[in-house]
């Protein structure tokens, strides 16, 4: 059995360190290496999640504000014009009589999670209103580009 070292002391007293203590420059580079090949496999990962979280809660407001545009037709009689928009469901529009609202609790739900309005139209095309997203795109750009968050 090996006698333990005794370990040396600087001129204060305290422990010093020997000659093999501590890390190389070499050791801490590739070490920073495989930290950054790891960020680098890991990033597009999470950015695929945080994209697919985007459109997922874009849905889900798109269903509350259905719901909330159903609210207004049943206390009204009518869907909100497309002049009036989704600002009808917070603050009452001028003639909206039965207007018994607001019909949903935070205004931040009018843009969708890109920070982008959400489109609305009374009378739709698809049904009696159109509620929809673009996403990350914001806007149609070609008259034919399909929204890719819709009520229909």
């Amino acid at each position: 059995m090996r006698p333990l070292p005794i370990p040396r002391n600087d001129l204060r007293g305290r422990p010093s360190l020997g000659a093999e203590d501590g890390y190389t420059l070499m050791e801490l580079l590739v070490v920073l290496a495989i930290l950054g090949f790891l960020a680098a496999i890991a990033t597009p990962a999470v950015i695929h999640y945080l994209d697919s979280a985007k459109v997922s809660t874009a849905k889900t407001e798109v269903s509350n504000l259905s719901a909330g545009l159903d609210l207004f037709k049943i206390d009204v009689g009518r869907y909100p014009t497309t002049e009036e928009g989704l600002g009808a469901l917070v603050a009452a529009p001028p003639g909206a009589e039965n207007w018994s609202g607001p019909y949903i609790k935070k205004t931040s739900g009018l843009a969708d999670p890109w920070g982008h309005p959400y489109y609305y139209r009374s009378p739709g095309q698809h049904g009696a209103f159109d509620l929809y997203s673009y996403g990350a795109k914001g806007d149609g750009g070609d008259a034919g580009t399909k929204p890719q968050i819709a009520n229909w």
